[in-house]
């Protein structure tokens, strides 16, 4: 394994120029088409079949010629965020309002960069890799397409890895067990009955019902909730009337939970539902609830986990993975693909204190990555395929 990672080093610089240019030219959920060309562009390079699964996710099959056998899927998802990017370096974004600011880009790249690795070794593994460019994973989208497709049938495990600026560069965030919350996102309608502020007793305000609501909503996780029990339920927006001196005829909320457990996260949704249902009729008018799934709690293997940190170990040298990296209440729907198949997902270090905006937050404007873990990535996606699909 040792020379995976001086082939990488000597790639170092390609790898770097690959990611600066998904970094200039990002693209918003299931709008990645440049993205998904210039995926494209590099597998017919090496010689890999591809074929789109929907618009904009790009499947490469890669197929071994040696002894082992089975059948190893990767994933890297490939969407930016609408932000307006704030650092001052040559490889910004180029599309106002628009950024690579929770390192997708980097995550593309190490696949792209294991995906040449891989190429160069069809006769050190049989069976084959399915390489896993997918979309929109901002708006938890993307990951249902590949598993309808029957990406993940058959598959022996399924790996993945992401960007993590807390962590330090260098290292690799690989915990067994609950990473990441199930995350839903929720719209709540109210419906009331306009009419002018001096004579409320002739309208219903919507206004009115819908901030009670957000206030109730809060008790849900400090009232009815266990105080132990990961929970969030946050409202970010909250719309209503047309004037400043009549009653508002309707009005909406939208917001998201974030749990950790199937019963808690069916619970929330339930009581949500009953609090905005109840409280409207309270005052005489009506709510509905509209759900959208965006993630699954993301549960990683302890056995895969195991399995990739020895990975880690034989290409990079001990002492580099972290088994305890805290939990996280931001989603990701890697989470869908370990429903279904074996694996795990990596959380690569990527902060570096000697550099600007590297140990910033994801979705921050200045958010940027030590490009020293490109290599680090790309190896063990590349090791970990190896290790599973070689003898």
């Amino acid at each position: 394994m040792n020379e995976i990672r001086k082939e990488l080093e000597r790639d170092k610089a390609a790898l770097i120029a690959l990611r600066r240019d998904f970094h200039r030219h990002p693209e918003l959920s299931l709008q990645e088409f440049r993205t998904a060309q210039r995926i494209e562009e590099e597998l017919d390079r090496l010689d890999i079949p591809h074929t789109r699964v929907g618009e904009t996710g790009v499947l490469g099959t890669l197929r071994g010629t040696g002894s082992g056998g089975g059948v190893m899927v990767l994933r890297a998802d490939m969407d930016a965020l609408p932000i307006q990017e704030a650092n001052s370096v040559d490889y910004c974004s180029q599309t106002p309002g628009v950024m690579h600011a929770c390192g997708h880009d980097a995550n593309v790249t190490c696949l792209l960069g294991a995906a040449k690795v891989l190429a160069r070794r069809r006769d050190r593994f049989g069976g084959e890799v399915r390489l896993v460019f997918q979309p929109a994973e901002e708006i938890g989208q993307g990951a249902k397409a590949f598993v309808d497709a029957g990406v993940l049938d058959g598959a022996t495990r399924v790996f993945g890895l992401h960007a993590a600026p807390e962590l330090p560069s260098g290292s690799v965030g690989l915990k067994p067990g609950v990473n990441n919350a199930a995350v839903d996102h929720f719209w709540i309608t109210v419906q009331g009955k306009s009419t002018h502020v001096c004579s409320p007793q002739l309208g219903i305000d919507a206004l009115y019902i819908a901030s009670q609501i957000v206030v109730a909503l809060q008790a849900l996780v400090t009232r009815r909730t266990a105080p132990i029990e990961p929970v969030i339920l946050g409202v970010g927006t909250l719309h209503a009337g047309t004037t400043y001196n009549a009653l508002a005829e309707s009005a909406e909320l939208e917001g998201t939970t974030r749990t950790v457990s199937r019963q808690t996260r069916e619970q929330l949704r339930a009581q949500v539902e009953q609090t905005a249902e109840s409280i409207a009729g309270i005052y005489g008018g009506t709510a509905a609830v509209r759900w959208t799934d965006c993630a699954s709690s993301l549960v990683n293997d302890p056995q895969a986990c195991q399995e990739a940190a020895a990975v880690v170990d034989q290409i990079f040298g001990p002492g580099r993975v972290t088994p305890n990296r805290k939990l996280s209440l931001g989603g990701d729907n890697f989470a869908e693909y370990l429903l279904h198949t074996t694996g795990c997902y990596a959380f690569l270090g990527t902060g570096n204190p000697d550099l600007p905006n590297t140990q910033n937050p994801v979705h921050s404007v200045n958010f940027d990555i030590d490009e020293d873990t490109l290599v680090l990535g790309a190896g063990l996606y590349a090791g970990y395929t190896l290790s599973v699909l070689g003898t």
